[in-house]
Order: structure tokens, then sequence, then C-alpha cells
């Protein structure tokens, strides 16, 4: 996870929020690092582990870099669990910006 994105994201939570939207950050971590991650940005939304990596699996993204881990990755996932929009970085500080989310999720309905 990149303390420096869920920082903004945290920061951001409340403009999300009014788009109608949530945030779950979900890391490759287990779960101790996971909640020691969330507890040092004050995330006010769910981090969540996937030690197993099955989540990361599912989505395409684990070892892309080819470091055992998920790629950063975001996705913008609908009511109804269909991806509407996704980022997969081709590096490990490929991510889009705060406004790049924002107008994405803006121009969703959300």
């Amino acid at each position: 996870m990149c303390r420096g994105q869920l920082d903004e994201l945290a920061d951001a939570y409340p403009q999300f929020r009014e788009l109608g939207t949530e945030i779950v950050a979900i890391s490759t971590d287990d779960v101790t690092d996971a909640k020691q991650m969330a507890s040092l940005v004050n995330a006010p939304f769910p981090v969540l582990a996937d030690a197993s990596s099955e989540t990361a699996l599912a989505y395409e993204v684990f070892d892309l870099l080819d470091d055992g881990v998920a790629a950063p990755a975001v996705f913008i996932v609908d009511g109804d669990r269909v991806v509407q929009w996704k980022q997969i970085g081709q590096d490990i500080a490929d991510r889009p910006s705060l406004g790049e989310l924002l107008s994405v999720v803006q121009g969703q309905g959300n």
C-alpha cells in the first residue's frame, strides 16, 4: 500500500462520500500490517488485508511487476459490482491522481 495515496484518499474522503462513493483499500499485507497502515493514515474507510492474494488474483493484478505482490491498482466498482473504471500501475509509483479519481467518480453519476 502507498501511504501517500492513502493519506490523500483519507483527506478527500468527505468529497467521495458527497458523491455517493465508498473507498475500500485492499493490501496483500497481513491483517496486522493493514491495521497499522489504516491507523497511521487515520483512514475513515476500510483497509482490508488480502494476505492470501485471493482478491489480487481475482482482479488480475498479482505479481504483474514480478515482485510477488499486487501491482498498484484502482478500481471503481458500481453498486452491481461491475468494474466501471480501472487503472493498473505499470510500476510502483504509477497511480492516478486524486483529481483524476474525483473526476472519474463525478462522471459516473454516483
